[in-house]
């Protein structure tokens, strides 16, 4: 393999640790970074996703508070949560863990958390924002890819960027940040998605290609320019082991830089939830 694998796991070693210090540095001052976490029904993997968030914040010196409710609760009992964490200036930031049960329409109790305390960044408001050229919280898995790619030692602006797949979590708000004037940004980006034709051609394009499909595979050494950068935001689980939308071994013989699966672009958005938590509980928007 020739290309450079990019660490998530200490990138955002690093990027934690920066958190754990400004935290401290507000709980000198009598403030405690605090999270409030919506959790609905019983989905497995949405437990481990809350207590890896819990722990996270309870290693930075943050507070974790989780809402735990059943698969029968009702829209209106998610929503009451969520504003009377919006009332409460102990608690900086909230985040609804999604998927949300049968029945409820999650961009309404998404739409009720305050735009000041919204640190996933998935609010119609702080999309708003961010598409305005003006964010005040960056969803921290869009987050953590810019991250990567800075503190890797990568320049951004003035880039030609592909992304692959355009889901509300991940395509679309990258694309909208890396579009954003300054040195995280003014990148040239191109989304393709499911209904792209000649995906090839345009992933032979990019300087930085970033992944984010749901389809093991789908990305072939064929298909990268050789020296680009590949960010592979895929996790799939594939005869019992977790994969990525990049065909590893292939692609890491043509690219500069490239993220492995695990350990790439996974610990980053933990990292920069916490990031974005810590930044409200200092009053500021994080970009």
């Amino acid at each position: 393999m020739k290309a450079t694998l990019i660490d998530g796991r200490a990138i955002a070693g690093r990027v934690r640790e920066e958190v754990r210090e400004r935290a401290a540095g507000l709980a000198g001052k009598g403030t405690v970074p605090h999270l409030g976490i919506v959790l609905a029904g019983g989905f497995a993997p949405s437990q481990v996703y809350v207590r890896s968030k819990e722990k996270a914040c309870r290693d930075a010196g943050m507070l974790a508070t989780v809402a735990r409710f059943p698969d029968e609760v009702s829209e209106a009992a998610l929503v009451e949560e969520v504003e009377t964490w919006n009332a409460d200036p102990a608690v900086h930031g909230i985040i609804v863990q999604l998927p949300l049960p049968a029945g409820i329409e999650e961009r309404r109790v998404l739409g009720r958390v305050s735009p000041d305390k919204d640190v996933d960044g998935l609010t119609p408001a702080s999309l708003g924002l961010l598409v305005s050229g003006r964010p005040r919280f960056v969803p921290a898995t869009p987050a953590g890819i810019i991250e990567l790619l800075l503190r890797h030692g990568e320049t951004i602006s003035g880039r030609r960027v592909v992304i692959v797949g355009r889901s509300e979590l991940v395509g679309k708000p990258l694309a909208n940040a890396l579009l954003l004037k300054g040195g995280r940004g003014d990148a040239t980006v191109t989304v393709c998605h499911s209904r792209s034709a000649d995906l090839a051609s345009a992933t032979r394009s990019a300087d930085i290609l970033v992944v984010a499909a749901g389809r093991p595979g789908l990305v072939s050494a064929e298909m990268v320019r050789p020296g680009a950068v590949v960010i592979d935001v895929g996790t799939n689980r594939v005869d019992g082991r977790l994969v990525g939308d990049v065909d590893f071994d292939g692609v890491g013989e043509v690219a500069a830089a490239l993220t492995p699966v695990p350990g790439g672009v996974g610990p980053m958005t933990v990292a920069m939830l916490l990031h974005n938590t810590v930044a409200a509980a200092e009053g500021r928007g994080t970009w």
